[in-house]
């Protein structure tokens, strides 16, 4: 079945005297897609370790070009230092906070925003080398332009984000919605980037029932939904308050739920709520995938739904870990980690559960060809 798979790809893509190098071709797009995956997958982690850190605010300025080469006199890091000391977290939260104290905040920060330029050239090289080979037709450079361009938003979101936390005068953190919003684009991305990586993998999609693309979406859509809810979670430091399971201070639904001063905003700045509505969701993401792998054992798909359960439940399970230890900074890295693997491999069931639909097409995609 592998075999005759593959053989059909290969005649999709066109001819004998092609398919060699297209094949070739479709081999280093794909490769260079896992490094980008890569890239941003440990980039998620830095930024979970700055914010858990508090280091986010220690660069009170957004400079892409100058910004890329860190302190290299006294002098320097003196002004740096000065203009931390005009934030509110500052004043509020780490007065007194030596040059030292600041400048391991600092590496943290200035890490992470490095680490977003090394993607963003990683990403415009290997795009410039396949348009000069002719690797790309239209359709496929238009897809791969449109993951640069969720990029470099994503620089413009992180200081959006940084932002709301230095114009302040009493926040000492980030808006937790922007946050939230900064993190769901890196998870868009590594997504994007991952169907895009299935569609180049020469794969045919599974025939499959409507009740199951059905059920894959909404594992898909709900998953989402908890990874957003979690950074709004992160965002408030809410898991670090009610760390008892399964109540929340003893109670089912906090009596906190709705704050008297937050009304309707409780759900996005509402420390009770957002971990209550962390937690339902949770529950009822790990019925769901618990029981779509039992009732689809016997369908093709049931490997892909076998092990989102499995993955869904060992998420479950190190989040009420993570919980009842307050969110150390390991256990709750380990969790965040654990939340984009488990968002893959819901992308993954969602993409086989499409059917037999067009495939990206190498030999198109590839334009004439004139590879060296």
């Amino acid at each position: 079945m592998v075999a005759s798979c593959r053989a059909a790809w290969i005649g999709h893509l066109g001819g004998m005297s092609q398919s060699g190098k297209s094949l070739n071709a479709t081999r280093w797009m794909r490769n260079w897609l896992v490094v980008i995956g890569v890239l941003v997958y440990a980039m998620i982690l830095i930024g979970g370790a700055t914010r858990l850190t508090d280091s986010g605010l220690s660069i009170t300025e957004w400079d892409p070009i100058k910004g890329a080469l860190p302190p290299l006199s006294d002098t320097a890091w003196a002004s740096l230092f000065e203009k931390y000391q005009q934030t509110a977290e500052y004043r509020l939260q780490n007065s007194g906070m030596s040059l030292g104290d600041f400048q391991q905040i600092f590496w943290w920060e200035w890490g992470h925003r490095l680490f977003g330029r090394l993607i963003g050239l990683v990403a415009m090289f290997g795009f410039a080398i396949f348009a000069i080979r002719g690797w790309l037709s239209r359709a496929l450079a238009t897809r791969f332009v449109i993951l640069i361009l969720l990029g470099g938003l994503q620089g413009a979101i992180g200081w959006w984000m940084v932002s709301s936390g230095i114009g302040e005068t009493t926040r000492v953190d980030v808006a937790p919605y922007r946050l939230a919003t900064h993190f769901m684009l890196a998870l868009l991305i590594i997504g994007y980037t991952a169907w895009l990586w299935l569609d180049l993998g020469g794969k045919v999609r599974e025939s499959v029932s409507r009740p199951v693309r059905l059920v894959a979406w909404a594992l898909l859509g709900l998953i989402v939904l908890q990874m957003a809810a979690g950074a709004l979670v992160a965002g408030l430091d809410a898991g670090r308050t009610y760390n008892d399971w399964p109540l929340m201070a003893g109670e089912f639904v906090p009596t906190s739920y709705l704050s008297e001063g937050l009304g309707l905003r409780s759900l996005f700045e509402g420390r009770a709520t957002t971990q209550f509505n962390h937690r339902i969701l949770a529950y009822l993401i790990w019925v769901l995938a618990l029981v779509s792998a039992w009732i689809f054992r016997k369908t093709s798909l049931k490997g892909a739904f076998t092990g989102l359960a499995l993955l869904v439940s060992l998420q479950a399970v190190w989040g009420i870990v993570t919980l009842m230890n307050a969110a150390p900074m390991n256990l709750a890295l380990l969790h965040q980690a654990l939340g984009v693997i488990v968002t893959l491999a819901a992308v993954r069931l969602v993409w086989r559960a499409r059917g037999s639909g067009q495939l990206v097409d190498s030999v198109s995609a590839l334009g004439s060809t004139n590879t060296a």
